[in-house]
């Protein structure tokens, strides 16, 4: 634990740094931020907090930059979650009041916001539809070889597919489908359809199996996929950080990753926010980076994940309040 002297100068560096992205020195602590401190006792405390690992010395300034174990003494002890403004509640709120019919949707409006607000890139992801339970599933003949598969989960996720065929279907076919899909599927949790649709399916269609197959084919590929949304990819762009080209690549390619960014969306805890600053990311790729994420859950319903990917020199104070007050807001719609 540190003494309360030292706690005041790391947080104060931590956040000269955040808004400088310039090594801090004693006497910009001494003129920026009122801690009754004389510059020879500043310089004294950073010292210190330099030999317990939360402060780095770089080779290009005598100013201090916080080490990674510094930015997470900070997120864990330091930090101030109410970092947001009435103009920016307000804004979030006006966004948030937008009338969406899908789950997802709403899931990327919210992405949406906490990039704009917090000028980071935001990157979302809806439910994991294996977990949800088929609430209904709808067919509607767009002409004689196109039908239209409408699925609608208990989380109020919506997906639809286009289907084609090789052959003619009519109306009562169609019908026919809606009735026998509904009947063996709905209700039924996606994860636990333990048998091929097939074999639910097949022995009760009369007709045509090129009829049937395109149809399964189709709503196991929309059930399956998983919706990743990119929001404010620019914004970083305009960091100091991505002056470097090697930086500036190394993002890039992760954006690029669909599965890795999904992987890093998927593993936080259910209830948190969840911050992993650098080397306390799973992925080699994200070790120059920091991010931040929680999970749109309303009761044991998963509605998706909204992450930042941004900078270790993160303003975390704003990303994790814009985060919390948004989550809060995100229930209170449900």
């Amino acid at each position: 634990m540190l003494e309360e002297r030292k706690k005041k100068v790391l947080k104060a560096i931590v956040e000269e740094y955040i808004n400088t992205a310039e090594p801090v020195s004693s006497n910009s602590i001494v003129n920026n931020y009122d801690l009754n401190y004389s510059s020879a006792t500043i310089r004294n405390e950073m010292a210190d907090l330099e030999k317990i690992g939360l402060l780095e010395k770089t080779h290009t300034s005598s100013g201090r930059v916080p080490s990674e174990k510094g930015y997470r003494y900070y997120v864990d002890e330091l930090i101030k979650e109410d970092n947001i403004s009435l103009e920016e509640v307000k804004y979030i709120s006006d966004k948030l009041e937008t009338k969406v019919n899908e789950i997802e949707e709403l899931t990327k409006i919210a992405a949406n916001t906490i990039s704009e607000v917090t000028h980071y890139t935001a990157v979302s992801i809806g439910p994991k539809t294996n977990k949800q339970i088929i609430d209904n599933i709808k067919f509607v003949l767009l002409n004689t070889r196109m039908m239209l598969a409408i699925i609608l989960t208990d989380a109020g996720l919506v997906k639809e597919t286009i289907i084609k065929f090789d052959e003619d279907v009519n109306e009562k076919q169609v019908e026919t489908m809606n009735y026998m899909f509904n009947n063996k599927l709905k209700g039924e949790p996606i994860e636990k359809i333990d048998r091929p649709l097939e074999e639910y399916l097949y022995d009760e269609m009369t007709y045509s199996v090129k009829v049937i197959k395109p149809v399964i084919e189709q709503i196991k590929k929309a059930l399956g996929e998983e919706q990743l949304h990119l929001e404010g990819a620019n914004k970083s762009f305009e960091l100091p950080e991505f002056n470097s080209l090697e930086v500036a690549k190394n993002f890039v390619n992760i954006l690029d990753k669909k599965d890795l960014v999904e992987d890093v969306l998927e593993s936080g805890l259910a209830e948190d926010i969840n911050v992993y600053i650098g080397e306390e990311n799973k992925q080699d790729e994200l070790k120059d980076f920091s991010v931040v994420t929680f999970k749109h859950k309303v009761g044991d319903k998963d509605l998706g994940t909204i992450g930042i990917i941004g900078p270790k020199r993160m303003d975390y104070s704003k990303v994790i309040s814009v985060m919390k007050y948004i989550n809060k807001k995100l229930k209170d719609i449900e």
